[in-house]
């Protein structure tokens, strides 16, 4: 049990029984349902990694879910997606996620993250703008939202990333 700002929080990985609730809080937080048909198509692909939900008093309240991805051919992940329900926003329960899951990838050999997010939220775990290291995003997206972060130093080499064929809806 972790706490976050006086609450009670478990962090773990995911089980089969939670699949249904992590659809529906990935609905709730973003508004609509791609997140949560990313989420399963994620699971049920070739490229899953991990897939962490926090929970209070048994509820889940939160996730976060990674999957592979190449950059120019060398395997990579990609944080993708974190949410946490709207009346738990704020209290440090998506930091708790992105720290735990980048301990956990690290500890499994991981050697880097991809993210597509915010630019003011993502760098106070370490995360750079991906065109430092010459990482090309795929999609339109504003340079500052695009970001990397090395687990292990000198593992980010330059080249377009390549998302998992379940990114296509």
């Amino acid at each position: 049990m972790v706490k976050v700002k006086g609450n009670k929080m478990n962090i773990r990985k995911e089980e089969e029984r939670d699949f249904e609730e992590i659809k529906k809080i990935n609905d709730i937080s973003f508004g609509g349902e791609f997140e949560g048909k990313l989420v399963a198509n994620l699971r049920a692909g070739k490229n899953f990694i991990l897939s962490l939900v926090a929970e209070k008093d048994g509820k889940i309240i939160g996730h976060i879910m990674y999957s592979r991805i190449k950059i120019g051919g060398i395997d990579s992940t990609a944080l993708a997606p974190v949410c946490v329900i709207p009346e738990y926003q704020n209290m440090g329960i998506g930091s708790r996620l992105i720290e735990k899951s980048l301990e956990m990838l690290k500890n499994m050999g991981e050697k880097s993250v991809i993210v597509l997010g915010h630019d003011k939220y993502y760098p106070k775990f370490g995360f750079e703008t991906a065109s430092k290291y010459g990482i090309k995003c795929p999609y339109d997206v504003p340079d500052e939202a695009f970001m990397a972060l090395e687990l292990e130093k000198d593992s980010l080499k330059s080249g377009m990333v390549e998302y998992g064929e379940e990114f296509s809806m």
